[in-house]
C-alpha cells in the first residue's frame, strides 16, 4: 500500500492566531465552515482544539463516504492534527503568519491507499478531489474570519 497525500493552502486576510482559533473551535466555527461534502457533524468530547473528539461523514465522491471519528491534538503552536480512529487518515492543519494582518493556512491529509489498479486510480484522482473540498473549506474559513 502506498501512502496518498493531498495538500491545499490559502492566504487569509486575518492574523494567524485568529485563523488558528477559528479552526480549533469545533463547537461553533468548524461546523459552519464545512462544505456540503460533510454530514452528521458532531462534537463528542471537548470542542476547543487539543482533546477534542469529533465525528463527521465525508462524501468525497458520489460513491465514497468515509465515516470519520477524529481525535484532535496540537503538537506545536499553530498546528492541529486530526487522527481518524476508523482509518489511517491523518489531517494536519498548519497556520503561520504571512505578513501584516495575513496568515497562511495549509491542510495536508495522508492515508494508506489501496493496492493494485484501484490504488493507482486513488493515488491519481483522490488528492485532486480532496484538494477541491479543502480549498472550498478554506474559502469558507477565510470568509468567517475576515468578517
Amino acid at each position: 500500500m502506498a501512502q496518498v497525500e493531498a495538500t491545499t493552502e490559502r492566504i487569509i486576510a486575518a492574523d494567524a492566531e485568529a485563523v488558528f482559533d477559528a479552526l480549533a473551535d469545533y463547537k461553533d466555527v468548524r461546523g459552519k465552515v464545512l462544505t456540503g461534502h460533510f454530514s452528521e457533524y458532531e462534537v463528542r468530547e471537548g470542542g476547543d482544539g487539543e482533546g477534542t473528539l469529533v465525528h463527521w461523514k465525508l462524501q468525497a465522491t458520489s460513491k465514497r463516504v468515509r465515516d470519520c471519528l477524529l481525535e484532535v491534538s496540537e503538537p506545536t503552536d499553530g498546528q492541529l492534527v486530526e487522527k481518524d480512529r476508523n482509518s489511517s487518515m491523518v489531517t494536519t492543519w498548519t497556520v503561520t503568519p504571512a505578513g501584516e494582518g495575513k496568515s497562511k493556512a495549509v491542510v495536508t491529509t495522508v492515508w494508506d491507499g489501496a493496492g493494485g489498479i484501484g490504488g493507482f486510480f486513488e493515488r491519481t484522482f483522490a488528492p485532486k478531489g480532496l484538494g477541491r473540498i479543502y480549498d472550498e473549506l478554506l474559502q469558507n474559513l477565510a470568509t468567517e474570519v475576515e468578517k
